[in-house]
């Protein structure tokens, strides 16, 4: 055990699915600290990328797997993918054992999977793992829980101490474990421009195999980074990047898309497919996010200070700090995060759904001034929704940058983002 470790809330998934399955595999961008949580609970660990023993661990893999797998259990494969023969070995020693909690696996690429892989279903358990939300670095008081929302909760309220300047920063220091508490921002921001540079230089060819220019790369970065929260199709990018004079294919934009993909560096919004109670069509195009929204104040440079100063960007991005927030406050309690837009032009930033079909709606708002504005969409879009075929609105939410959490008398929630959690 690190006595250094700082909690996560996946950390209870991990461990219900260890006593549930035989293995189960973290997935998630690199430096999340998918590692550090598995270590908390392995009682021996392979390093497949340990330079001293990587080449012997390869050539180990290759002719016979299962010598890689013996030690106590639960025993972690660290970044198992670089020996994709483990999967398979994997899934047999589950089987031959018949045992649960054998095997925690950690991936920072999601290797391209060949005929004779097996699928893992019903032995391994998949969990994705994301950078830190603001609850878990202990920015957020946790005041509001978006469980006891979908619970009913009538008579809560909370006051949040983060000011604007900080949700800034926030923004520039991402949710990255090594500098969770870090204050200072030149240290703070140097992990997101590192990251950058190494999807950029090394991490985006390697999940394909296919050499990619860094300079482009971080022209395409640039350019998702400017549509960060909104519907920009491949063809909305391909125009941004001639406008600015870094000029990509459509091809092009596409096979690194994927490659981003794969590498766990770009996470898109869906939209919800709702019930409605008139025929107005849904649109469906995702919204545009990173994984941490570090990575797109890091491509922009767009610092604490420059924020400050163009509050359109800061909103955009700060949306993409609570999408960030609300998918692993949603994912610990069987949710699912979207966004609505419909022909009319109605949009509501996100629905949460969880499996049982509940849902709730929230507006992202960094300042008080577009609150009304908000509730008015809100309002509008549960009464669009056919309540017949689909339950009620658990709640109607406007999540801010602002102070107080407390509901109004219309019903809806505001909810500063550091008063929320799961």
């Amino acid at each position: 055990m690190n006595p250094d470790y700082l909690s996560r809330i996946s950390d209870e998934k991990l461990k219900l699915y260890l006593r549930a399955k035989g293995a189960v595999l973290i997935e998630g961008p690199k430096w999340c600290g998918k590692t550090s949580s598995a270590e908390e609970l392995a009682r021996s660990v392979l390093y497949m990328q340990d330079p001293d023993k990587a080449a012997m661990n390869k050539a180990i893999a290759q002719s016979k797997p299962s010598l890689l797998l013996e030690g106590e259990t639960p025993r972690l494969l660290d970044e198992w993918q670089v020996a994709p023969e483990l999967w398979n070995a994997v899934r047999f020693a589950v089987d031959k054992r018949r045992a649960v909690g054998q095997f925690i696996l950690t991936g920072s690429v999601n290797p391209t999977r060949t005929d004779d892989m097996h699928t893992g279903t019903g032995r391994i358990a998949r969990m994705k793992m994301r950078t830190m939300s603001l609850y878990e670095t202990g920015d957020s008081n946790g005041e509001i829980s978006l469980e006891a929302l979908f619970g009913g909760i009538t008579d809560s309220d909370g006051k949040s101490n983060i000011t604007v300047e900080q949700y800034a920063f926030f923004i520039n220091r991402g949710g990255w474990p090594a500098v969770a508490k870090q204050t200072d921002e030149k240290i703070a921001l140097t992990v997101a421009l590192d990251y950058v540079e190494a999807v950029a230089n090394e991490d985006i060819s390697k999940a394909d195999g296919v050499d990619k220019a860094p300079d482009r790369v971080k022209a395409l970065l640039r350019s998702i980074s400017r549509h960060i929260s909104c519907e920009a199709k491949i063809t909305t990018l391909v125009n941004d990047l001639i406008e600015n004079d870094e000029p990509l294919s459509h091809v092009t934009i596409d096979g690194y898309l994927k490659a981003l993909n794969k590498i766990f560096v770009i996470e898109d919004l869906p939209a919800w497919n709702a019930k409605l109670r008139s025929k107005t069509a849904v649109r469906t195009t995702a919204k545009r996010h990173f994984t941490d929204p570090s990575i797109a104040a890091a491509s922009l440079r767009a610092t604490t200070k420059r924020l400050l100063s163009d509050f359109n960007t800061f909103g955009l991005l700060f949306e993409s700090l609570c999408i960030h927030d609300l998918r692993i406050y949603a994912e610990s309690i069987d949710g699912s995060v979207y966004h609505y837009r419909d022909k009319s032009g109605l949009k509501i930033d996100a629905i949460i759904q969880l499996g049982d079909g509940r849902w709730g709606a929230v507006e992202v708002r960094l300042g008080a001034g577009e609150v009304d504005k908000a509730c008015d969409n809100l309002l509008k879009l549960k009464n669009v929704v056919d309540t017949d075929k689909m339950n009620e609105p658990s709640f109607l939410m406007v999540l801010t940058g602002t102070e107080y959490a407390f509901q109004m008398k219309n019903g809806i929630w505001i909810v500063p983002l550091g008063c929320l959690k799961n």
